[in-house]
């Protein structure tokens, strides 16, 4: 017999005699060599995906998405750099005129014409109707995306950006995003790739062309040329997602050709799912069809459905499958498993091999009788897997950076590990064969006969002697990759293999390298080790784990695993089961300190950025955005320079007060022992996370991250924060009524504004009949009671120490007065004065009512009540907008800065 060349260190009369080449040569595409029995009836169970949905396709959308967005800004904040640009272009708009001799409208018209109709046009000659329809539907919801980008910014968009996008035309600004770019380009992106539809490829030149030249006659601005571009490229993507794109995967014909290419001759290929039957050559040989079905020629490839409903006649040597109904066809059951008659289970390896990695996996028998594995990588499926493995390398420290971005490089990065692992001496299955076919990459590997993984192991064979020689053999194998510098990174309960000889001696198989890496640190190995402890203490309990590793591993190896006892160390599979084996990780510590009392336990620093860095960045940008897209600097200028600088200063001391308050009532309420410097720090640092969360809801979160940092268990945490909050609102309500009983003439009906007094007896009559309704009342209770069950076992304790209840509560005093004199001293900046209880009323009320505005530090709500609040008290609308400016600048913004700087400090000293 004649055939593929062979690949791989195995050779057996599966394999043709032809002169071997390796699988270099064959993942570079050599054909096999022919000859009669290339040809012979191959059975191929599979469910073949005629189209499927690309990743890149999202990836795309994601991109467009942003950069329409990124486009926006800078028609923004660079407008005077776009619009340069564009009048630079358009100084040839004289000479172009000179040299065209075509309108530019008739250019335009042209374009809009002959484009689709051109592409139209060619994917019916390729009766590609489904195509075409996606084609007319990617140009639909590019024009409608271009309209109401369109209208949506005209309505609501800035002066500053809408000037960003516009032209000039006869003196008038002209908002310019063509929406007939967007069709064009959505139409363009849905019909297909360049390099395969000729008329898409001169569409795009043509269409750039035209561009150029309506950009620098000054029809369009260059922001609205690229936003209506990404437009179109956002619809073309989305329509090739939602509907799909022909595969391009290789199946049925091709993957035969793959596979004899990789130096096999299979007789039957089968799909391995989790809960399909695994299908022996044997038994498919005993198949027979129904009655009625058509003879198949010899020299087919036969495909059955999982289903075993539809059979399938393919000729090798066509192009294009051609598919025929020949009856129902039973799948058989895999011989090696079957009993009394029922199906049998998947192969638990090869289950394993589909759960561990997101290729397709095939059963492979040949005609010697021996059975492997075919792993499938799909070209299309390569960008989740770059993408993840550059996110895990960019942020965990100790990974390879590099990462595979094509089908090739992939495949020849994991036939190098494979041969490394088997060169090193692992038992992992061998790599036998390398073949290519269509946008698929196949790897033959050895079967893993027997062999159950560690998640569909049995409890009761990790029991005693021979759980622990399971246990020792894994550790084992790990040693032996880790000896030759090789790293595995992905240790999850399907990689670890495990199966028993005759003799009843247990072996671990070590498979799954395609994430690993070889030449590693140090580090590397060692979050290596961290991940197989877990991966182990999930099934054994963590005394027992960190016993077979300290049998296993020398005592410095030991002590490097306790501060990498981290979930971001662990693959996600494996930190996926650790969390719903909650306290895990700190059973494993615990353990680890009674083996080795001196080891440190405290986790490291593994990552280059964590979620801190990332809240770190985002209000940065959340800040510089607020503050250049709702800062009106004339108008506050202007207030600022009008008012009396002493009594700007002390509003600003008055504002600053309220930190060591809050720190006050912080402090005194903490179950642990805590700083008071520490404490303000912490309120200080709350004044710039308000940029990015609602008014109360980031200093809330600061306090409860410093206690959690501090070692307070969460629900202590969550308790005080609680009571801390509570304790505030009562002092502010108790606040005023003191207030208005000793500063007005001797009771609250002599509250000095009516105005005042009639909006809060209307909010208390509202309150009052809201509460008379029975289901009113029971969803206040339901709202009001988780809290209260939170604060009141902190509060009974509290009760046990009046002296720091007392600071605690005076420390709500101080806060709230802090505000109230800060804002009085904002009003006598102007000149202007009230009673203090109508100040203290006006600043408690407009900011409650503010804060329901659910924007950061409350933007927008606490300025318009506070205004209404001093004109209703009869200040003048001007002044009291001049008294709230200042008042938000002193207590607000200019406490950004200082806010920022104090939650650097506290992050390098790893309180936050």
């Amino acid at each position: 017999m004649s055939g593929a060349s062979a690949a791989g260190p195995a050779r057996d009369p599966s394999h043709d005699p032809a002169p071997a080449t390796g699988p270099l040569q064959a993942l570079l595409g050599q054909p096999a060599a022919g000859g009669d029995d290339d040809q012979a009836l191959v059975r191929v169970v599979d469910t073949p995906e005629p189209r499927v949905r690309h990743p890149s396709d999202m990836l795309g959308m994601v991109t467009s998405a942003l950069g329409v967005a990124l486009v926006l800004v800078l028609s923004v904040v660079a407008h005077a750099t776009t619009e340069g640009v564009t009048q630079d272009v358009q100084t040839f708009n004289t000479l172009l005129a000179r040299i065209l001799f075509i309108p530019v409208q008739v250019l335009e018209g042209l374009v809009t014409l002959f484009v689709p109709a051109a592409v139209l046009i060619e994917l019916g000659v390729r009766r590609l109707g489904r195509q075409v329809v996606e084609s007319i539907c990617g140009a639909a919801l590019g024009l409608l995306l271009g309209v109401v980008t369109v209208v949506t910014i005209s309505s609501f968009g800035s002066d500053e950006l809408i000037r960003g996008l516009s032209v000039r035309d006869d003196g008038e600004w002209l908002l310019t995003i063509p929406g007939y770019v967007s069709a064009i380009a959505g139409l363009l992106t849905t019909a297909g790739p360049r390099t395969r539809r000729r008329t898409v490829r001169w569409s795009w030149n043509v269409l750039y062309l035209a561009l150029f030249i309506v950009l620098i006659t000054g029809q369009v601005s260059l922001p609205g040329i690229l936003v209506a571009l990404l437009l179109g490229r956002l619809a073309g993507q989305a329509v090739q997602y939602v509907s799909g794109v022909r595969s391009e995967r290789a199946y049925g014909a091709d993957l035969v050709t793959a596979v004899r290419r990789a130096g096999f001759r299979p007789t039957v290929l089968v799909r391995v799912r989790d809960s399909q039957t695994v299908v022996d050559a044997d038994a498919v040989d005993a198949a027979e069809p129904a009655a009625d079905a058509p003879d198949v020629p010899a020299d087919s490839v036969v495909s059955y459905d999982t289903t075993g409903d539809v059979v399938t006649a393919v000729d090798p040597a066509d192009d294009d499958v051609a598919g025929i109904h020949v009856g129902s066809v039973s799948a058989p059951a895999e011989a090696d498993g079957a009993a009394d008659g029922d199906d049998a289970p998947a192969d638990p390896a090869a289950v394993a091999l589909t759960r561990a990695g997101d290729n397709r996996v095939y059963a492979l028998f040949t005609g010697d009788g021996r059975r492997r594995d075919v792993v499938v990588l799909d070209g299309d499926r390569q960008v989740i897997g770059t993408l993840t493995r550059a996110w895990r390398a960019l942020r965990l420290r100790g990974l390879e950076g590099r990462a595979a971005i094509s089908l090739k490089a992939v495949a020849e990065r994991t036939a190098l590990l494979a041969y490394a692992a088997s060169a090193a001496g692992v038992r992992t299955p061998r790599l036998e064969g390398i073949g290519v076919a269509d946008d698929s990459v196949v790897l033959v590997h050895e079967h893993a006969r027997g062999a159950v993984s560690l998640r569909d192991l049995p409890d009761d064979r990790l029991d005693g002697p021979r759980g622990d020689a399971i246990l020792a053999e894994a550790w084992e194998q790990l040693r032996r990759a880790h000896d030759a510098g090789l790293t595995h990174h992905t240790l999850t309960p399907d990689v670890l293999l495990v199966h028993h000889d005759e003799a009843g001696d247990p072996h671990v198989w070590l498979t799954g390298w395609e994430q690993g890496e070889i030449a590693s640190s140090v580090l590397s190995r060692r979050l290596d080790l961290t991940q197989m402890l877990a991966l182990l203490a999930l099934r054994v309990g963590a005394g027992r784990a960190l016993a077979s590793a300290v049998r296993a591993l020398p005592d410095e190896d030991i002590a490097a695993i306790g501060p990498l006892l981290q979930s971001i160390a662990l693959p996600p599979a494996t930190r996926v089961e650790v969390r719903r084996a909650k306290g895990l990780l700190d059973e494993l510590r615990e353990a680890l300190v009674e083996r080795l009392p001196q080891a440190d336990v405290q986790p490291q620093n593994i990552t280059r950025f964590g979620a801190r860095t990332i809240i770190m960045l985002t209000l940065t940008i959340v800040a510089v955005t607020v503050i250049v897209t709702t800062i009106n600097f004339e108008e506050i200028a202007s207030a600022i320079a009008e008012a009396n600088p002493w009594w700007v200063a002390a509003s600003f001391a008055f504002g600053a007060i309220t930190w060591f308050g809050a720190a006050l009532t912080f402090s005194a309420f903490s179950p642990e022992k805590l700083p008071l410097w520490r404490a303000t720090l912490t309120q200080m640092a709350g004044s710039f996370v308000s940029l990015a969360a609602p008014a109360g809801i980031g200093p809330a979160a600061l306090n409860l991250r410093m206690l959690t940092r501090r070692g307070v268990a969460t629900p202590m945490a969550v308790a005080t924060v609680a009571l801390v909050q509570v304790s505030q609102f009562v002092v502010t309500v108790l606040l005023l009524v003191v207030l208005s009983i000793f500063t007005g003439s001797g009771g609250l009906i002599e509250l000095p504004s009516t105005t005042v007094l009639i909006a809060i007896s209307g909010v208390g009559l509202a309150v009052v009949a809201t509460l008379l309704v029975p289901a009113a009342r029971r969803w206040a209770w339901e709202k009001a009671r988780p809290i209260l069950e939170q604060v009141w076992p902190r509060l009974s304790q509290m009760m046990g120490q009046p002296g720091r209840l007392m600071l605690g509560l005076g420390g709500n005093v101080v806060m709230t007065l802090g505000y109230v004199l800060a804002f009085d001293a904002a009003l006598a900046a102007f000149g202007q004065s009230l009673n203090l209880v109508d100040v203290a009323v006006i600043y408690l009320v407009g900011n409650a009512l503010g804060a329901l505005v659910p924007t950061p530090g409350g933007l927008g709500g606490v300025e318009g009540a506070l205004i209404a609040g001093l004109t209703a008290a009869g200040i003048p609308a001007s002044l009291a907008f001049s008294v709230t400016m200042l008042y938000r600048v002193v207590t607000y913004w200019a406490r950004v800065p200082i806010g920022w700087a104090a939650m650097r400090f506290l992050e390098r000293k790893g309180d936050l």
